[in-house]
């Protein structure tokens, strides 16, 4: 029984020294390079609003001013949503000519400009897409099933917006 024990506890030693020299670390909470940021969208897309409330206190649209009206402040930086797409494609049909098979896409388009209007990231394209099974006796599922597919996408593409932000070393 000890010697069990003595084993378990040297592999789960094993693995822990394994993982630590590889380099593998937790996500932390992430470092920006800036203090403000203001998100400027051409259309009011789902990925906009999330990624505002992803900013959270960061985001800089207005702040009050000494006598009380709302002025605009000029952000550190400001990320321009360019394009927000949704596709739907066809992926495969069966032997009678059936859709069975639909994919999925959204394409965001962007990029990260200063105070003075330098490109820090020039214009970049995110695409996420989903596979999904279509079956027409069961249409209204399949719709929520698509609903929460794009909804996962586009929370995907925050995250990597976020990450991409948090990989800026310098503003300037």
């Amino acid at each position: 029984m000890n010697r069990r024990l003595l084993l378990q506890g040297g592999l789960a030693l094993g693995s822990a020294l394994l993982l630590s020299a590889c380099g593998f670390k937790l996500r932390g909470a992430a470092t920006y390079a800036f203090d403000t940021i203001a998100v400027s969208a051409s259309q009011n897309g789902a990925v906009a609003a999330e990624l505002r409330n992803a900013l959270g206190s960061r985001l800089r649209d207005s702040v009050p001013t000494a006598a009380g009206a709302s002025a605009t402040a000029p952000a550190q930086v400001t990320i321009e949503i360019l394009q927000e797409l949704r596709e739907r494609s066809v992926a495969g049909v069966n032997a009678a000519g059936q859709v069975r098979e639909l994919q999925l896409r959204i394409r965001v388009k962007f990029r990260l400009r200063n105070a003075s209007g330098k490109d820090i990231i020039e214009d970049t394209e995110i695409l996420q897409q989903r596979d999904i099974s279509f079956n027409e006796s069961a249409v209204l599922a399949k719709e929520v099933e698509e609903a929460l597919l794009y909804r996962n996408m586009q929370t995907d593409i925050v995250q990597q917006l976020l990450r991409r932000l948090a990989a800026v070393k310098s503003i300037t």
